[in-house]
């Protein structure tokens, strides 16, 4: 088992100390409201570990689908976990909140506008809905990532809507309930082992806050707790994921100027990363997910003047989908000078979703690449994408087609994601068929 790791006596060092014992001991019913990719393996996990978790969420379709004990999301191992803790009793979902000694918000924090301004509506919302369920001693942790000062706007909703109890924001260590920002920074696909293995950063707004916190995740994480305050672990996600932006808008460039300059981007980046000190990411068709492409909006919108390369990382991955579509429609130029009208080719998307072999299409830039194009091509297209059984309803007029009829009849193809059923990809394909690659072939 891993430490907790407190700095709130020396704000410079961080220093293993003591963990309540037992572990989550005084947790006994968890409620996560949000059964996303993230809020649903969270109560799994709890619930593997013979906690009585209460799943909130507001869609009776995802309701129904876990009290049958399957799951909405794809994400290998989940189905097993879920499928053992409804039949045990330890897990149930339901649309309204019921009292618990734990509170987990995991619900969206998309950005709105043109200004990209955070989008906390949905933590509100979140806030007010658990906010009758409170009783001293209760613990909430916001668990979606925020903008810095989001987990004391939580605090202050709660406040507001029950008066009758104490927050930390007021009244310190001596508040009724506790209130702290635990981020997850788990890759989709590995969700399971790396909410137990990870290190987790745990914001307190006071120190018992996050003691109580630790007292909380030590129930199934293995890595370590680092203990913080509630700023400094919401821009601690945000600094993790802006971080990654950046170097990706880097590849990203590269590959734009290695277009121009007749030179194989993969290749040059091999070669490059053969220095020692050298560690050059793999460029893609853009950045799409619900972190990556959302949370440094948080701090450019929060600090305009001071995130400038931020920023224009983001403009970057942001206009990348756009010259992937440039280059498409130059192919399917080309076919129509060498003699096949447009109206008469087929355009083929390979993948849809924001990254390679998961089901998640929230902000991929294939999806925008497929709307693009299917908004300016005269032709027919369709789209190959192995992990979801329909299209979402932002692509009318494309078909969804399995690989092998894609293949046989497709004229341009468009290479957006690294499915492994891609794997190849430019092999199969005949000497009159065109491959628009925006990842590696």
């Amino acid at each position: 088992m891993g430490v907790a790791v407190n700095p709130y006596e020396n704000p410079a060092t961080s220093r293993p100390v003591a963990e309540p014992s037992p572990a989550g001991a005084r947790f006994e019913r968890i409620s996560i409201v949000g059964l996303g990719y993230i809020g649903l393996p969270t109560a799994a996990m709890f619930a593997s570990r013979r906690k009585t978790v209460i799943g909130v969420d507001v869609t009776p379709r995802v309701i129904d689908t876990i009290n049958r004990g399957e799951i909405h999301i794809v994400e290998p191992a989940l189905d097993m976990i879920v499928r053992a803790a409804v039949q045990q009793g330890y897990l149930h979902a339901t649309s309204t909140p019921e009292p618990a000694d734990a509170f987990l918000i995991a619900v969206p924090t998309p950005f709105k506008g043109r200004d990209h301004q955070p989008d906390l509506s949905y933590v509100e919302c979140a806030a007010k809905t658990i906010a009758p369920m409170l009783r001293p001693g209760n613990l909430v942790v916001l668990e979606s990532t925020s903008p810095v000062g989001a987990t004391e706007k939580v605090a202050e909703w709660l406040a507001g809507a029950r008066p009758d109890l104490t927050f930390p924001h007021t009244h310190g260590e001596a508040s009724d309930i506790r209130v702290a920002h635990c981020p997850e920074r788990v890759l989709p696909g590995q969700v399971i082992r790396e909410l137990v293995e990870n290190d987790r950063v745990i914001g307190g707004m006071t120190p018992k806050c996050a003691e109580a916190a630790v007292a909380l995740y030590r129930t199934f994480v293995q890595g370590a707790c680092v203990v913080t305050n509630a700023r400094t672990a919401e821009m601690c996600k945000l600094t993790e994921n802006s971080f990654r932006d950046v170097n990706i808008a880097f590849a990203n460039e590269l590959s734009t100027i290695c277009d121009e300059a007749g030179v194989d981007v993969w290749e040059l980046i091999s070669l490059a990363n053969r220095h020692p000190r050298v560690n050059i990411l793999q460029p893609g068709p853009g950045v799409g997910g619900h972190c990556i492409a959302v949370d440094p909006w948080f701090i450019a919108s929060q600090w305009p003047r001071e995130a400038r390369m931020i920023r224009t990382a983001r403009e970057v991955n942001d206009s990348k989908p756009k010259w992937i579509v440039d280059k498409a429609r130059r192919e399917i130029a080309a076919l129509a000078d060498r003699g096949k009208p447009e109206r008469e080719q087929t355009v083929v998307m390979l993948g849809l979703t924001f990254k390679a072999n998961i089901d998640d299409l929230r902000g991929s830039p294939a999806l925008e690449i497929a709307d693009r194009l299917r908004r300016s091509f005269g032709g027919t297209m369709i789209a190959a994408e192995p992990n979801i059984g329909k299209l979402p309803p932002s692509l009318p007029g494309v078909r969804l087609a399995p690989l092998d009829e894609a293949l046989a009849v497709g004229d341009v193809f468009v290479l957006a994601v690294a499915h492994r059923q891609f794997e190849g990809i430019a092999s199969r394909l005949r000497p009159r068929q065109r491959l628009v690659a925006a990842v590696a072939t």
